[in-house]
């Protein structure tokens, strides 16, 4: 029976020794995290059979994948499934990601309503959104649909804030970036430039999520205002 490779030497490699290189006495070396080669307990002199190399290199791409989990936390909270998408775009297989998403979440590291709950803070606080835009916004991050409108309600209950009075400084903010001729349009009779006008600030306002009695209100508020402004 043909004896297993003994490990001969094990050479840092990297500029912080995170990483090493475990030569064999009869097999090609083999590059793996240092974590890997603690956790496997082996070192030099140690024998190297199939099983235990397996084990290894399995315990290597466990470290590896959570490594590159971490390091995407590091640059900004993430949701489970952007978190995901990104590891599966770096080559990782989807049941190791999963089982590092799964450990985790179980250590407070991934919380997918914390991070819904700063997305919309954010958008109130620099670029509002009316809520059914910050419902597909999250919706898109992975959450689900009931998830996200409770998300939404509550933050906007926190901050006092309410779809129609964002829609309305929307539209104001919109109408103070206009030239005089869109304004004027906005304020005069009915015709071909007020509906210009009109249809410039309806379609403004949807793209950011306003809808309903919240668009109302605001495209009412606007053209109060480029009256005023054009009295």
């Amino acid at each position: 029976m043909t004896k297993p490779p003994l490990i001969t030497r094990v050479e840092p490699r990297g500029p912080r020794g995170l990483r090493v290189l475990i030569h064999l006495d009869a097999d090609e070396p083999i590059e793996i995290t240092l974590e890997a080669l603690e956790l496997s307990r082996l070192g030099v002199g140690d024998p190297l059979p199939p099983d235990a190399r397996r084990n290894l290199l399995e315990t290597d791409a466990d470290v590896r994948v959570r490594g590159a989990a971490l390091n995407l936390l590091s640059y900004r909270a993430r949701t489970r499934l952007e978190l995901k998408t990104k590891l599966r775009q770096k080559g990782y297989g989807a049941d190791r990601i999963d089982t590092c998403l799964d450990r985790l979440e179980q250590r407070g590291l991934l919380d997918d309503a914390a991070v819904a709950a700063a997305h919309v803070r954010d958008r109130l606080l620099h670029r509002p959104r009316g809520k059914a835009q910050l419902a597909s916004e999250l919706r898109a991050k992975g959450l689900d649909t009931e998830t996200a409108s409770d998300t939404i309600d509550r933050v906007f209950n926190d901050q006092g804030a309410t779809d129609t009075d964002l829609a309305r400084e929307a539209a104001e903010g919109w109408l103070r970036r206009q030239g005089a001729a869109m304004v004027t349009g906005l304020a005069g009779p009915s015709g071909p430039e007020r509906d210009k006008a009109k249809r410039r600030l309806h379609g403004y306002l949807a793209r950011r999520g306003f809808r309903g009695e919240a668009m109302t209100r605001a495209m009412e508020r606007a053209a109060e205002l480029a009256a005023d402004g054009a009295s």
